[in-house]
């Protein structure tokens, strides 16, 4: 059941949005932790970030926020379209002209690497609409600025020089 007053349902959102930002925030510290030397720290990390992930889902699902395949596809398309359109290009431009070389980079990275998961999205959504699953065997993320490769990894990343090598491999 969707909730269905508006208070709510904002509150709820802002509640997503925080458990979100929890569970990323929480993966990142538990990464350092593991190369600190803390694996037991490194797991308390995951532990309470999938804790948040659980949170996230509960209120997304409450909001109305949870559809079928081709629904998802959608929004993840217009989210990953007015990320590459708008959002990253007024990040960039601010971000230059202040001279945040740090923010520029990150932005460029990944403004580079929403094209690509925006077009990923509009294939899957076709077949989607056909009932058909995307034919992929692999999927190669680049862990320095987020390129995308579908089936095989370029020798160098594209956008930030990474070897083929350090690319994180979706099987």
């Amino acid at each position: 059941m969707v909730v269905k007053r508006e208070m709510t349902k904002k509150f709820l959102s802002e509640a997503y949005a925080g458990e979100s930002q929890a569970h990323m925030r929480y993966m990142i510290f538990a990464e350092v932790a593991e190369k600190e030397g803390f694996p037991n720290i490194a797991k308390l990390f995951r532990a309470i970030a999938f804790a948040e992930l659980v949170h996230a889902r509960n209120h997304l699902k409450a909001i109305g926020g949870v559809k079928d395949t081709v629904e998802n596809l959608q929004v993840a398309i217009d989210g990953e379209t007015f990320e590459v359109e708008e959002m990253y290009p007024a990040y960039k431009a601010v971000a230059e002209l202040q001279g945040e070389n740090e923010a520029v980079r990150s932005t460029t990275y990944a403004l580079e690497a929403e094209k690509i998961h925006a077009e990923l999205y509009r294939k899957a959504k076709e077949l989607a609409k056909e009932k058909k699953d995307i034919e992929i065997k692999k999927v190669y993320i680049c862990p320095v600025c987020g390129y995308t490769a579908v089936d095989e990894a370029p020798e160098k990343c594209p956008v930030c020089g990474v070897p083929k090598e350090k690319f994180v491999v979706f099987e």
